[in-house]
């Protein structure tokens, strides 16, 4: 063996030896508790810094498995962890998940009785409590910060820690005093968690938290489950209605701008036959809260919602959000769509948006309190959201990149990717009517503006003796849904602009000049026929194939009943993809039932025997096997939007070996690079190439490889660098 490999291997052995206490105990507490037999991403590195004693500031998806990065580490260090949440509903819900995976938990708020909070003051002196949930207003208290510095405390978690910017929406001035924690508790372990952070927002989190010394772990901003469609305004409720067809009894998010809006969607959505509750700040407190109880306890409903709606619905199952008006900006439509698929399975994000939409957002932006400034970087996230619903590449890449985040092939899993766009030439037309709105005045909407194009001789057009102008007439070419199009699109590009004070009227902006003056040519995207429209085809609908659905049926009736009986959401006692694994892979044991991820010590023991009850009854042939074609191109796919072999055999119902072995022999036909396949560390990579590389002639087999590497590294990764290796050698 050469030099450098006996070097990193041993380097690599040491840190490993040095961490396998630290990692088993983790490993454990994650299988046992939880369920679960792997952590993601960057779950273990935090786990292990929290356990430590160190400070971290998590920036995680929605679904990521943020609650994991504090939960293992309270369960590993002694004393009590303390949790900052900023709403009742998200600390309820996870004190009832720790309280059914036998982790004892509370939540100390305002809707308990003075008794209530003294019996749990009690407990927590006697050691009885592990976790403890508070609402930041409350923490801060004297009084309370006096209590817990008599206490031995494990770790203090701070979650939604974007509440604290003042540039955000979720603003929460509360949080503001966090910062206290760092000199009251120096030797305790803050860990601060957000979905939803720009550089600006992470910078304001480690100033006011005083996490200067934190380690910082940033995940990918990119949720590979979610399908991204967006689609022109034309008849919303029937597009809307086109999207549910194949998605009855889903449960789903429809935002709305207005209340009023929500009323009458959540009404017309019941009528039509779909379970839907409206859900705004106009709403009686109370029946916002039952509302909000009914769309975590209940399966396939529908909540109706302005952006009231959200942080802290923490259900899993939400398989679709649809938008019927425009986010205000880019962080908004990633926060509201990141509701959806939070178990990983795949989901939908679909949006209509229209003219209407800019020119509302526009007025509520002009009307809005706030200086120039703040107004400047208001407009610029309108602009940024109105260029992805025109974009014409892929939209997730589009939308990463807004975050910083490269893409670095298109991700084959949005409407761009998956229909295609087409784009004209639309230079001439748009001369047209930008001339058109030159010569009517800048006063005039879209409605006037198409009619002179169209030569409609009506009586506001001639009450303005616009019959007259040269522009009359001049557009016969295109219809009015393409004259439509066209103005939305120059509004968007920023040729045009809505003049507020003028009604709602369009002028010009700078920015059409150069096209005016014959300089340069605009491409524009052309929008799909929505006459007849066929309904999209669901990624969610596909969960369960039509000879499962009886016994699919049968597991959630099963859950609902059990969560009937603790009083807890359905989800609570197993979630979709616990359900979906126990269906596939058919347990026939409580030693196989064990196996199924999601299925931890305690749930083994309370509901294992119940549901091998029902898939004992169910039917026993299995499912034909897709075709390994099939499965290969779905594979690539997956593997090129950034899932990990885990997550991929779980969406293709298959084993993580058949995964590995795919995996290989796509990279070795170069359909996939090792990269986009794995996700390694670098000591690790060099050390499994120093390997392969170590002798003359021919690359070694892998249970070679495997054997001197001591079985440190999983075979399946092995065959991936081998093939690797091997494309290398052969191109």
């Amino acid at each position: 063996m050469g030099e450098g490999f006996l070097r990193r291997s041993l380097t690599y052995n040491a840190r490993l030896h040095s961490e396998t206490r630290m990692l088993d105990h983790a490993q454990r507490i994650l299988k046992d508790v939880f369920g679960y037999d792997a952590f993601r991403g960057h779950q273990a590195a935090i786990i292990d810094r929290v356990a430590k004693g160190g400070d971290v500031l998590v920036l995680m998806p929605t679904g990521g498995g943020k609650s994991l990065c504090f939960q293992v580490p309270a369960l590993m260090r002694d004393g009590l962890a303390v949790v900052v949440s900023p709403l009742i509903a998200l600390m309820e819900d996870q004190v009832a998940t720790l309280d059914e995976l036998g982790v004892a938990a509370v939540a100390l708020n305002s809707t308990l009785s003075n008794d209530e909070q003294r019996d749990i003051a009690d407990r927590i002196r006697r050691g009885e409590i592990k976790m403890l949930y508070l609402a930041p207003e409350r923490l801060v208290q004297p009084r309370m910060l006096g209590f817990l510095q008599n206490l031995d405390i494990a770790l203090f978690a701070i979650d939604e820690a974007h509440c604290v910017s003042q540039w955000g929406h979720d603003f929460r001035p509360e949080y503001l005093q966090l910062g206290q924690l760092a000199e009251l508790f120096p030797e305790v372990p803050r860990i601060a968690l957000t979905a939803t952070a720009d550089m600006r927002t992470r910078e304001e989190i480690v100033q006011r938290l005083h996490l200067q010394n934190a380690e910082r772990f940033l995940s990918s901003f990119d949720r590979p489950n979610i399908f991204y469609r967006i689609v022109a305004k034309d008849s919303p409720r029937k597009q809307l209605l086109s999207f549910l067809t194949e998605r009855r009894g889903d449960a789903g998010i429809v935002y709305c701008l207005s209340r009023k809006k929500v009323d009458e969607v959540a009404a017309f959505l019941s009528e039509q036959g779909y379970p839907a509750l409206p859900y705004h700040a106009g709403l009686p407190s109370d029946l916002r809260a039952y509302h909000q109880k009914r769309f975590l306890n209940e399966e396939g409903l529908i909540m109706v919602a302005t952006i009231a709606f959200g942080m802290g619905i923490d259900k899993p199952n939400v398989r679709f959000v649809a938008h019927l008006d425009l986010p205000k900006s880019l962080e908004a439509y990633y926060q509201e769509t990141g509701r959806a698929g939070r178990d990983g399975l795949p989901a939908d994000a679909w949006m209509a948006y229209g003219l209407q939409d800019v020119l509302l957002l526009k007025q509520m932006l002009n009307n809005s309190e706030g200086d120039e400034r703040h107004k400047r970087i208001e407009q610029h996230k309108l602009d940024a959201m109105l260029a992805l619903c025109e974009e014409i590449r892929c939209r997730r890449q589009a939308l990463l990149a807004y975050f910083d985040e490269e893409l670095p092939q298109p991700c084959g899993h949005c409407d761009i990717c998956v229909d295609g766009v087409q784009t004209w030439d639309a230079t001439e037309p748009a001369r047209q009517a930008l001339s058109a709105i030159y010569r009517s005045g800048q006063r005039y909407g879209v409605g006037h503006l198409v009619d002179l194009l169209l030569g409609r001789d009506n009586e506001k057009v001639r009450a303005a003796g616009h019959q007259h102008l040269s522009v009359f007439g001049m557009g016969k070419a295109l219809s009015e849904g393409e004259w439509r199009t066209l103005f939305r699109q120059l509004v968007a590009r920023g040729l045009a602009d809505v003049d507020l004070d003028g009604f709602g009227g369009l002028r010009l902006t700078d920015a059409c000049r150069p096209l005016l003056r014959g300089e340069v040519s605009l491409q524009l995207r052309r929008d799909l026929s929505t006459k007849a429209p066929k309904p999209a085809a669901s990624a969610a609908s596909q969960l369960v194939r039509g000879e499962e659905r009886e016994q699919w049926e049968a597991l959630r009736a099963l859950r609902r009943k059990l969560a009937e009986e603790h009083s807890v959401p359905p989800y609570v006692i197993f979630p979709d993809a616990t359900l979906l694994e126990m269906l596939r892979s058919k347990p026939g044991t409580l030693a196989e039932m064990a196996r199924v991820s999601g299925v931890g010590a305690r749930k083994l023991e309370r509901y294992g025997e119940a549901f091998l009850d029902v898939l004992n009854g169910g039917a026993d042939a299995a499912p034909a096997p897709r075709a390994v074609a099939d499965l290969r191109h779905e594979l690539v796919s997956l593997a090129r939007a950034g899932m990990t072999p885990a997550q991929i055999a779980r969406q293709l119902d298959c084993t993580e070996k058949n995964v590995y072995s795919l995996l290989a022999e796509a990279i070795s036909e170069q359909q996939l690079s090792l990269e986009q396949a794995l996700d390694l560390p670098e000591e690790m990579l060099g050390a499994v190439q120093d390997a392969f590389l170590d002798g003359e002639g021919e690359l070694p087999s892998v249970a070679e490889v495997a054997e001197m590497l001591g079985g440190k590294v999983p075979e399946g990764v092995l065959h991936c660098v081998r093939a690797a290796l091997q494309a290398e050698f052969e191109s």
